[in-house]
Protein backbone atom coordinates (compact mmCIF):
# COMPACT_ATOMS: atom_id res chain seq x y z
CA UNK A 1 0.00 0.00 0.00
CA UNK A 2 3.07 2.53 1.04
CA UNK A 3 4.22 1.83 -2.77
CA UNK A 4 0.90 3.07 -3.96
CA UNK A 5 1.54 6.81 -2.13
CA UNK A 6 2.44 8.61 -5.18
CA UNK A 7 1.91 12.33 -3.60
CA UNK A 8 5.34 14.23 -4.20
CA UNK A 9 6.86 12.75 -6.97
CA UNK A 10 7.75 14.34 -10.51
CA UNK A 11 7.78 12.99 -13.78
CA UNK A 12 10.09 14.90 -15.97
CA UNK A 13 8.56 15.31 -19.77
CA UNK A 14 8.26 17.74 -22.91
CA UNK A 15 4.39 17.96 -22.87
CA UNK A 16 2.37 21.16 -23.35
CA UNK A 17 0.98 20.71 -19.82
CA UNK A 18 4.87 20.56 -18.78
CA UNK A 19 5.71 23.35 -20.36
CA UNK A 20 2.92 25.43 -19.21
CA UNK A 21 3.83 28.43 -16.72
CA UNK A 22 3.58 26.40 -13.08
CA UNK A 23 1.55 29.43 -11.64
CA UNK A 24 -1.27 28.49 -14.16
CA UNK A 25 -1.43 24.93 -13.52
CA UNK A 26 -1.63 26.05 -9.70
CA UNK A 27 -4.52 28.75 -10.17
CA UNK A 28 -6.14 25.99 -12.77
CA UNK A 29 -5.63 23.23 -10.05
CA UNK A 30 -7.11 25.51 -7.73
CA UNK A 31 -10.32 26.44 -10.04
CA UNK A 32 -10.68 22.62 -11.42
CA UNK A 33 -11.55 21.74 -7.72
CA UNK A 34 -13.62 24.58 -7.42
CA UNK A 35 -15.83 23.70 -10.92
CA UNK A 36 -15.70 20.29 -9.88
CA UNK A 37 -17.87 20.60 -6.98
CA UNK A 38 -20.13 23.68 -8.06
CA UNK A 39 -21.29 21.07 -11.19
CA UNK A 40 -23.97 19.24 -9.13
CA UNK A 41 -24.88 17.08 -11.99
CA UNK A 42 -23.83 14.00 -13.82
CA UNK A 43 -22.70 15.73 -16.94
CA UNK A 44 -21.07 18.60 -15.39
CA UNK A 45 -18.79 16.02 -13.79
CA UNK A 46 -18.53 13.42 -16.68
CA UNK A 47 -17.15 16.65 -18.64
CA UNK A 48 -14.72 17.56 -15.94
CA UNK A 49 -13.53 13.89 -15.76
CA UNK A 50 -12.89 14.18 -19.74
CA UNK A 51 -11.04 17.29 -19.66
CA UNK A 52 -8.69 15.46 -16.87
CA UNK A 53 -8.44 12.54 -19.08
CA UNK A 54 -7.09 15.25 -21.84
CA UNK A 55 -4.88 16.87 -20.41
CA UNK A 56 -3.47 12.89 -18.97
CA UNK A 57 -2.78 12.05 -22.32
CA UNK A 58 -1.19 14.95 -23.53
CA UNK A 59 1.44 14.78 -20.52
CA UNK A 60 2.13 11.03 -20.91
CA UNK A 61 1.79 10.21 -17.19
CA UNK A 62 1.55 6.35 -17.37
CA UNK A 63 -1.77 5.03 -16.24
CA UNK A 64 -0.49 2.75 -14.11
CA UNK A 65 0.73 5.64 -12.11
CA UNK A 66 -2.68 7.97 -11.78
CA UNK A 67 -4.05 4.42 -10.58
CA UNK A 68 -2.07 4.57 -7.94
CA UNK A 69 -2.58 7.37 -6.98
CA UNK A 70 -5.99 6.52 -6.60
CA UNK A 71 -5.40 3.08 -4.65
CA UNK A 72 -5.04 4.51 -0.93
CA UNK A 73 -8.03 6.19 -0.62
CA UNK A 74 -10.03 3.38 -1.86
CA UNK A 75 -11.28 2.29 1.96
CA UNK A 76 -12.46 5.84 1.96
CA UNK A 77 -14.82 5.88 -0.98
CA UNK A 78 -16.17 2.66 0.17
CA UNK A 79 -16.80 4.22 3.98
CA UNK A 80 -18.23 7.64 2.21
CA UNK A 81 -20.17 5.73 -0.45
CA UNK A 82 -22.02 3.65 2.64
CA UNK A 83 -22.71 6.76 4.62
CA UNK A 84 -24.58 8.50 1.97
CA UNK A 85 -26.72 5.69 0.95
CA UNK A 86 -27.41 4.70 4.49
CA UNK A 87 -28.04 8.27 6.13
CA UNK A 88 -29.69 10.77 2.90
CA UNK A 89 -33.11 10.69 2.30
CA UNK A 90 -35.57 10.87 -0.75
CA UNK A 91 -38.67 10.48 -1.97
CA UNK A 92 -39.61 7.00 -2.74
CA UNK A 93 -38.17 4.39 -0.67
CA UNK A 94 -36.07 2.00 -2.49
CA UNK A 95 -35.07 -0.97 -0.27
CA UNK A 96 -35.88 -1.11 3.76
CA UNK A 97 -33.83 -2.93 6.72
CA UNK A 98 -33.31 -2.80 10.48
CA UNK A 99 -33.40 0.66 10.79
CA UNK A 100 -32.62 2.15 7.50
CA UNK A 101 -34.13 3.44 4.61
CA UNK A 102 -32.02 3.03 1.10
CA UNK A 103 -33.17 5.90 -1.21
CA UNK A 104 -32.21 6.21 -4.71
CA UNK A 105 -30.89 9.61 -4.22
CA UNK A 106 -28.82 8.47 -1.96
CA UNK A 107 -27.24 5.61 -4.23
CA UNK A 108 -26.90 8.00 -7.00
CA UNK A 109 -25.11 10.84 -4.96
CA UNK A 110 -23.12 8.17 -3.45
CA UNK A 111 -21.89 7.11 -7.03
CA UNK A 112 -21.41 10.97 -7.41
CA UNK A 113 -19.62 11.73 -4.38
CA UNK A 114 -16.96 9.10 -4.84
CA UNK A 115 -16.62 9.85 -8.51
CA UNK A 116 -15.66 14.05 -7.77
CA UNK A 117 -13.28 12.38 -5.19
CA UNK A 118 -11.28 10.40 -7.71
CA UNK A 119 -11.23 13.65 -9.91
CA UNK A 120 -10.08 15.36 -7.39
CA UNK A 121 -7.01 13.23 -6.27
CA UNK A 122 -6.53 12.62 -10.12
CA UNK A 123 -6.69 16.17 -11.07
CA UNK A 124 -4.36 17.81 -8.12
CA UNK A 125 -1.82 15.23 -8.59
CA UNK A 126 -1.25 16.11 -12.16
CA UNK A 127 -0.22 19.44 -11.18
CA UNK A 128 2.99 17.52 -8.69
CA UNK A 129 3.50 15.03 -11.84
CA UNK A 130 4.18 17.49 -14.08
CA UNK A 131 5.58 20.24 -12.02
CA UNK A 132 9.28 20.23 -10.09
CA UNK A 133 9.20 20.75 -6.35
CA UNK A 134 11.45 23.94 -7.25
CA UNK A 135 9.60 25.40 -9.87
CA UNK A 136 6.73 24.54 -7.69
CA UNK A 137 7.89 26.98 -4.84
CA UNK A 138 8.60 29.87 -7.48
CA UNK A 139 5.15 29.89 -8.83
CA UNK A 140 3.87 29.62 -4.68
CA UNK A 141 5.93 32.51 -3.99
CA UNK A 142 5.22 34.58 -7.08
CA UNK A 143 1.30 33.90 -6.45
CA UNK A 144 2.01 34.93 -2.75
CA UNK A 145 3.71 37.70 -3.29
CA UNK A 146 1.43 40.63 -2.62
CA UNK A 147 1.18 39.30 0.93
CA UNK A 148 4.54 40.15 1.65
CA UNK A 149 3.89 44.11 1.87
CA UNK A 150 1.83 42.44 4.81
CA UNK A 151 5.06 41.02 6.17
CA UNK A 152 3.95 37.75 5.77
CA UNK A 153 7.01 35.68 5.37
CA UNK A 154 6.20 34.40 1.57
CA UNK A 155 9.28 33.04 0.46
CA UNK A 156 9.82 30.64 3.64
CA UNK A 157 6.14 29.95 3.63
CA UNK A 158 6.27 28.52 -0.04
CA UNK A 159 9.87 26.47 0.95
CA UNK A 160 8.42 25.03 3.89
CA UNK A 161 4.98 23.56 1.85
CA UNK A 162 7.85 22.64 -1.32
CA UNK A 163 9.90 20.85 1.47
CA UNK A 164 6.95 19.34 2.95
CA UNK A 165 5.71 17.82 -0.55
CA UNK A 166 9.22 16.30 -1.86
CA UNK A 167 9.48 14.11 1.70
CA UNK A 168 6.48 12.88 1.45
CA UNK A 169 8.01 9.75 -1.65
CA UNK A 170 11.12 9.88 1.28
CA UNK A 171 9.59 8.77 4.31
CA UNK A 172 7.15 6.56 2.57
CA UNK A 173 10.34 4.81 1.31
CA UNK A 174 12.19 4.99 4.79
CA UNK A 175 8.05 3.60 6.12
CA UNK A 176 8.52 0.17 4.30
CA UNK A 177 12.20 -0.18 5.01
CA UNK A 178 11.40 0.14 7.92
CA UNK A 179 8.61 -1.95 8.41
CA UNK A 180 10.53 -4.69 6.08
CA UNK A 181 13.32 -5.01 8.74
CA UNK A 182 10.74 -5.11 11.53
CA UNK A 183 9.26 -7.80 9.86
CA UNK A 184 12.32 -9.85 9.28
CA UNK A 185 12.83 -9.68 12.99
CA UNK A 186 9.25 -11.33 13.37
CA UNK A 187 7.11 -8.25 14.03
CA UNK A 188 3.77 -9.46 13.42
CA UNK A 189 2.52 -6.30 11.47
CA UNK A 190 -0.71 -7.57 10.08
CA UNK A 191 -2.63 -10.27 12.37
CA UNK A 192 -3.65 -9.98 15.63
CA UNK A 193 -6.28 -7.96 17.39
CA UNK A 194 -6.69 -3.85 16.57
CA UNK A 195 -4.48 -2.72 19.89
CA UNK A 196 -2.14 -5.36 18.99
CA UNK A 197 -1.43 -3.80 15.63
CA UNK A 198 -1.26 -0.65 17.50
CA UNK A 199 1.07 -1.67 19.83
CA UNK A 200 3.31 -3.07 16.84
CA UNK A 201 3.00 0.64 15.15
CA UNK A 202 5.55 2.05 17.93
CA UNK A 203 8.61 -0.31 16.90
CA UNK A 204 7.79 1.63 13.24
CA UNK A 205 6.92 4.94 14.26
CA UNK A 206 10.17 5.66 16.64
CA UNK A 207 13.10 4.87 13.90
CA UNK A 208 10.79 6.86 11.31
CA UNK A 209 10.70 10.22 13.66
CA UNK A 210 14.40 9.49 14.55
CA UNK A 211 15.10 9.43 10.87
CA UNK A 212 12.77 12.40 9.65
CA UNK A 213 14.17 14.57 11.85
CA UNK A 214 17.99 13.48 11.03
CA UNK A 215 16.90 14.09 7.49
CA UNK A 216 15.76 17.76 8.69
CA UNK A 217 18.98 18.52 10.12
CA UNK A 218 21.23 17.34 7.29
CA UNK A 219 18.66 19.60 4.74
CA UNK A 220 19.28 22.68 7.68
CA UNK A 221 23.18 21.76 7.87
CA UNK A 222 23.44 21.48 3.70
CA UNK A 223 21.54 25.09 3.06
CA UNK A 224 23.55 26.72 5.59
CA UNK A 225 26.50 25.32 3.43
CA UNK A 226 25.02 27.10 0.57
CA UNK A 227 24.91 30.58 2.27
CA UNK A 228 21.22 29.99 2.35
CA UNK A 229 19.47 33.35 4.03
CA UNK A 230 16.36 33.46 2.71
CA UNK A 231 14.27 34.92 0.08
CA UNK A 232 15.91 38.54 0.25
CA UNK A 233 18.02 39.62 -2.68
CA UNK A 234 17.64 35.61 -3.88
CA UNK A 235 18.05 35.46 -7.88
CA UNK A 236 16.82 32.79 -10.09
CA UNK A 237 18.07 30.71 -13.08
CA UNK A 238 14.68 30.33 -14.75
CA UNK A 239 11.90 33.84 -13.99
CA UNK A 240 8.35 33.10 -14.80
CA UNK A 241 7.22 34.68 -17.47
CA UNK A 242 3.72 33.93 -19.36
CA UNK A 243 4.11 33.43 -22.91
CA UNK A 244 1.47 32.89 -26.21
CA UNK A 245 1.25 29.24 -25.51
CA UNK A 246 0.48 30.08 -21.73
CA UNK A 247 -2.09 32.90 -22.79
CA UNK A 248 -4.07 30.06 -24.96
CA UNK A 249 -3.74 27.14 -22.01
CA UNK A 250 -5.21 30.36 -19.93
CA UNK A 251 -8.34 30.31 -22.62
CA UNK A 252 -8.66 26.82 -22.89
CA UNK A 253 -9.16 26.69 -19.13
CA UNK A 254 -11.77 29.66 -18.76
CA UNK A 255 -13.96 28.51 -21.80
CA UNK A 256 -13.83 24.38 -20.46
CA UNK A 257 -14.29 25.64 -17.37
CA UNK A 258 -17.05 27.74 -17.91
CA UNK A 259 -18.85 25.00 -19.99
CA UNK A 260 -18.44 22.75 -16.99
CA UNK A 261 -19.94 25.58 -14.87
CA UNK A 262 -23.33 26.12 -17.63
CA UNK A 263 -24.03 22.56 -17.20
CA UNK A 264 -25.74 23.31 -14.03
CA UNK A 265 -28.64 25.56 -15.82
CA UNK A 266 -29.25 22.99 -18.27
CA UNK A 267 -28.99 19.68 -16.64
CA UNK A 268 -30.60 18.98 -12.66
CA UNK A 269 -28.79 18.72 -10.05
CA UNK A 270 -28.63 15.91 -7.85
CA UNK A 271 -28.77 15.67 -3.81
Amino acid sequence: MLRDITIGQHFPGNSVVHNCDPRLKLVATIGYVVVLYCCGNAVGVALAILLLGILYRISTVPLRMILKSLKPIVPILIFTAVINVLFMTGETPLVHFWVFTIYPEGITFAILMAVRILALIAGTSLLTYTTSPTVLTDAIESLLRPLSKLHVPVHEFAIIMTIALRFIPTLVDETEKIMNAQKARGAQLDTGKFTQRLKALVPILIPLFISAFRRADELAMAMECRCYRGGDGRTRLKVLKFDRQDFLCLGFCVVTFGIILATRWFFPLIG
